[in-house]
């Protein structure tokens, strides 16, 4: 009863007052997404196309790099007034955003920070986000969590593994997190140590959600399991997972081993948060800020229930817009309705990139990002692809931006080795054009060392 109690005190007046002293509007955003997915899909969408109106228009006012590329192609904004209509306006890239950095900036924007992608494309982006895009992401991840009979405030586990988190352990977060009932734990290197320690904390903490990547509590049932520790008698209501593929074989150890569903979600830092599964089975897309798209390698719009890359326009953009911007990931768009009852259109598939494990020359398995960001830190790094070929050997090709020496190549060789082992060979090559792979659709970065198979 307390500890239901003190749910409410933070999800009703500590979070709230949190947003507020951020400048976020995320409760008033929260109450009135939960009210909109009740309406029907035809509303829902009817919404959406007016948003996308009035975003068109007053992104086509205030920044001068969709001035320019509408009148350039003689586009009036007035006339996109639907999902077919947007369809006219040129795909946004990474290589776009970093080219017109500038002039992607609305000329009314307000307070921005400065955001990176992991790079798991192989191609890091650096980005700006408002107030008005953090306020509604965070609003459509709390009423996702909320579908599962769970809220902030309840206790979470986070195994995480971008520095963006990991770095910022000041004492205002730590208070915060403690507050708020959430315990981050990193999700690099690891080891069975440090994954029996994982599970000895989650056994103590006794939280009603985990959060994380799948590969990483696959890791952690399967380790669980082989030692038949006991995972499900804790309480734990859902595993959230996010940022790489949900493979059905991960699911079902993972809901076996923790005795509850798990909750798949769909987006990144750039694209925002694209959809989110719900206990009825369905992924549904937070239509109300994003329109969804889907291509095909031309770039033309693919009906529904045709597989292409995943294309967003986020309606929440107004300081840095990201409009009809590329994913690079493949999916397909559902026409079905959900039983759940909600009229959010559905996502029937993702088939996006994977980051692997990697495993260093000491059989310590650690997320590829602990990789990727040894590259990502390096200014005159633009596009990469890391292939571990043995426990001895993993290649690099790097498309470099400029000023690339032997002092970089070394940088990276012992990033490399730091990580993997100092007897470890690092094969660094300059490229012009990372190829993609034999599907054509998009790139593999890691390629799983046990395996030999490109992940």
């Amino acid at each position: 009863m307390l500890n239901r109690i003190y749910t409410q005190f933070v999800a009703g007046l500590l979070f709230p007052l949190h947003e507020i002293l951020k400048k976020h509007q995320t409760r008033a955003i929260k109450i009135g997404l939960e009210k909109s997915q009740w309406l029907s899909r035809e509303q829902i969408l009817a919404e959406q196309a007016k948003q996308l109106q009035r975003f068109i228009q007053q992104t086509y006012s205030n920044v001068p790099y969709y001035q320019s590329l509408l009148d350039q192609h003689g586009i009036d904004p007035k006339q996109i007034n639907s999902t077919q209509d947007l369809a006219t306006i040129p795909l946004l890239g990474k290589a776009e955003i970093k080219q017109h950095f500038e002039q992607l900036k609305s000329k009314n924007a307000g307070p921005v920070s400065q955001f990176n992608t992991g790079g798991s494309s192989g191609t890091p982006l650096i980005f700006l986000l408002g107030n008005e895009r953090v306020s509604h992401d965070v609003a459509e991840k709390w009423r996702a969590t909320r579908w599962w009979d769970v809220d902030i405030g309840d206790k979470e586990i986070v195994a995480w593994g971008s520095p963006i988190e990991l770095n910022s352990q000041d004492k205002i977060k730590l208070i915060r997190d403690k507050l708020f009932r959430s315990l981050l734990i990193p999700a690099f290197d690891l080891n069975d140590e440090k994954i029996a320690g994982f599970i000895a904390q989650i056994r103590q903490f006794k939280p009603a959600m985990l959060f994380g990547y799948p590969s990483v509590y696959e890791l952690i049932a399967k380790y669980a399991k082989q030692h038949q520790i006991q995972m499900d008698d804790l309480g734990i209501k859902v595993v959230f997972v996010t940022s790489e593929r949900l493979y059905p074989h991960q699911r079902e150890i993972i809901e076996q081993t923790f005795g509850c569903q798990v909750a798949n979600g769909y987006g990144g830092r750039d694209a925002g948060f694209i959809a989110h599964q719900c206990p009825a089975g369905g992924m549904h897309i937070s239509a109300e800020d994003i329109v969804v798209e889907i291509i095909d390698p031309k770039g033309n719009p693919l009906p529904i229930g045709q597989s292409g890359e995943i294309v967003v326009t986020h309606l929440a953009t107004s300081d840095f817009p990201f409009i009809r911007y590329r994913t690079g990931d493949i999916g397909t768009l559902s026409d079905k309705t959900c039983a759940c009852g909600r009229g959010l259109p559905l996502l029937e598939e993702i088939q996006g990139r994977t980051t692997d494990f990697i495993v260093a020359a000491d059989g310590t398995m650690m997320h590829g990002l602990a990789l990727i960001y040894v590259l990502r830190e390096i200014n005159q790094v633009g596009e990469f692809k890391i292939v571990q070929q043995s426990l001895q050997q993993t290649d690099v090709q790097v498309v470099p931006n400029s000023q690339f020496d032997d002092n970089v190549k070394q940088q990276i060789i012992e990033g490399f080795k730091a990580r993997l082992g100092q007897d470890v060979t690092i094969n660094v090559e300059i490229v012009e054009q990372i190829k993609a792979e034999k599907s054509g659709k998009f790139r593999y970065v890691i390629s799983h060392v046990t395996t030999g198979k490109k992940s």
